[in-house]
């Protein structure tokens, strides 16, 4: 068998509502800077929640050509920005490459959703005569972020999206990452987008009670761990990794945020939307990346949760952590970024990939902002950090993504 090759992260890039750029969005996260507000993109007065974390002071128009935009929805136009910093920051000259040497691995979970609205809402206004767009499927479509990705870059390698609703960005990564490994690529563009904040995505999720209620209070609504906390708050965004052969990118000289060493998926075959009680499918990811990465959990110095503030969702997180870890006392730092940016679903996973990699670059843990009282249910040992971030020595950081029908997939990422 050949041997596997090692996976570096040489690039990255960030479209989210706590920035349209790193330093911006880092800047944020860091300070402890919540994003919700009242829902702009339409008059959400009929819902039960009507507010979401947004990007900010973003016109897609600025980045692209009117002949993309006529072609792709706002998932895909989110992914081509976020991409398109990546590839700058990373470096890389596609002319020193074989086209086919460069992939593309993307993730959306839910894919043209705005469309997909919009178009059957004019042709249910419009009478019997259809009115579609010709563009109505390419926009629509999942696979068009990493397809158009590639026409725009010229990319003729590994090109494909996964779906796994809110582990779908783990999932894209931890392909990239398998595919270099095995060497059938030098370098993969990943991570994912998504643009739920429409009509149909907020309504649906209203039916579902998912979402918090805090109205009056948008700014403090995601507070996962707390007593208090009533469901997630919506994101929107995405996020882009550059994954290079470690030996390929340390010749060319590039700069390395550090190692994919580890990666895992499970399922918890349990609920179509609940997560197991006991995390048992979460654990069992986690144990297998930390594995793959020749860790334990007690190696690990950061643990960037899935934490979406939900009940449930929440304590079956902290208990398969804590299963883990057994009756020792647990030394790593753990927080929950969504009480900043709101869950992205499909892409939540690639912009928390992205502040696993600078907690690493600047040795800083990200606080959990909003959270007052930690829920009794939830093991007092546990080091999750509050209020402000705090500054410490990360060598081995771990990210989690949970997704409705009992996905799981945890990263593990290294210094180099």
């Amino acid at each position: 068998m050949n041997r596997l090759h090692r996976v570096a992260v040489t690039g990255l890039g960030v479209l989210a509502p706590s920035g349209n750029d790193l330093n911006t969005f880092w800047k944020n996260i860091v300070g402890g800077k919540s994003t919700a507000a009242l829902i702009r993109r339409f008059n959400p007065g009929l819902f039960r929640t009507r507010f979401a974390c947004q990007l900010s002071d973003f016109n897609p128009a600025e980045h692209l050509d009117q002949h993309t935009l006529k072609r792709s929805d706002l998932f895909t136009q989110f992914a081509l920005v976020a991409t398109d910093q990546a590839i700058n920051d990373s470096g890389f000259d596609i002319e020193r490459l074989s086209p086919f040497d460069v992939g593309v691995i993307w993730g959306s979970g839910q894919g043209g959703m705005g469309v997909f609205e919009q178009q059957v809402t004019e042709y249910a206004e419009g009478g019997k005569i259809p009115r579609f767009s010709p563009f109505f499927v390419p926009k629509l479509i999942s696979n068009m972020s990493s397809a158009m990705i590639s026409i725009r870059h010229g990319l003729m390698g590994i090109n494909y999206t996964t779906v796994s609703a809110c582990a779908t960005a783990n999932t894209a990564i931890m392909d990239a990452f398998n595919y270099i490994r095995l060497g059938k690529a030098k370098i993969i563009i990943t991570g994912a987008s998504e643009a739920p904040v429409t009509e149909a995505s907020i309504g649906g999720f209203c039916a579902m009670k998912a979402m918090s209620l805090q109205n009056d209070d948008p700014l403090h609504a995601s507070r996962p761990f707390d007593i208090s906390r009533d469901g997630f708050v919506m994101g929107e965004g995405a996020g882009a990794l550059v994954l290079e052969e470690y030996e390929h990118a340390r010749k060319r000289g590039a700069f390395i945020y550090g190692e994919l060493t580890g990666a895992a998926m499970t399922a918890d075959a349990y609920h179509i939307t609940a997560t197991h009680p006991e995390g048992a499918g979460a654990a069992k990811a986690m144990k297998i990346a930390l594995k793959e990465a020749g860790v334990s959990i007690g190696d690990v110095d950061y643990l960037n949760a899935h934490g979406t503030s939900t009940p449930v969702g929440d304590l079956s997180e902290i208990r398969a952590i804590k299963s883990l870890a057994g009756p020792a006392n647990l030394k790593t730092f753990i927080s929950s970024t969504k009480s900043m940016t709101g869950h992205l679903l499909g892409a939540a996973g690639a912009i928390e990939a992205v502040i696993c990699l600078l907690a690493m670059r600047d040795q800083i843990v990200p606080p959990t902002i909003n959270t007052v009282t930690i829920d009794p249910q939830i093991p007092p040992d546990l080091k999750i950090v509050l209020k402000e971030a705090v500054k410490e020595k990360l060598k081995v950081v771990l990210s989690n993504t949970f997704g409705f029908g009992g996905h799981n997939a945890s990263l593990v990422f290294t210094s180099v």
